[in-house]
């Protein structure tokens, strides 16, 4: 294993765990599928092209870990996460920043999985729409569609105070 895959891993650490949790909906188990994402890759190592995007290959690999987790909870009745849990994100700043913060986590929450995952991909994690595409596997159009809805859904909870 090279030592710039291995450092590709840890400076992607944060960026890994953000979109694990906005997955998960809950640091800890976001923990847990950061983890085993990074246990794949590095187990998959070989299949990574030396001069592609590791960024979008680690988050495949954990859009379909989760994916495969969602199924097998699904088939045993439970969820990989729990349903009211929030992400606990801001917990330095003012009060004020941190329950805006509250507010829009529940609210991406929320969201329908595929909006959920569209918003953390493209507005969060910066991906144009192009390679966020096809992280998730679907065409721009799609990709498109979801932000659209994603975005009318975050704002109308917000501006309603249905998050809350």
């Amino acid at each position: 294993m090279s030592s710039t895959f291995e450092e590709g891993i840890v400076d992607l650490l944060p960026r890994l765990r953000r979109f694990a949790a906005g997955l998960a909906r809950d640091l800890a188990a976001g923990d847990d599928l950061c983890q085993m994402t990074i246990e794949r890759a590095l187990k998959s190592r070989e299949q990574w092209a030396e001069g592609t995007r590791l960024d979008s290959w680690m988050y495949r690999i954990m859009r379909n870990i989760w994916i495969d987790e969602v199924r097998a909870g699904k088939r045993r009745g439970q969820t990989f996460a729990d349903e009211d849990a929030g992400l606990d994100v801001g917990t330095t700043g003012g009060q004020e920043a941190r329950v805006e913060l509250s507010m829009v986590d529940r609210a991406m929450a929320r969201l329908p999985e595929d909006q959920r995952e569209a918003i953390l991909l493209v507005m969060v994690e910066g991906y144009g729409y192009r390679e966020a595409a096809d992280i998730i596997g679907c065409p721009i159009g799609t990709l498109t569609s979801r932000l659209i809805r994603g975005r009318d859904a975050l704002q109308a909870m917000l501006s309603e105070g249905e998050a809350a």
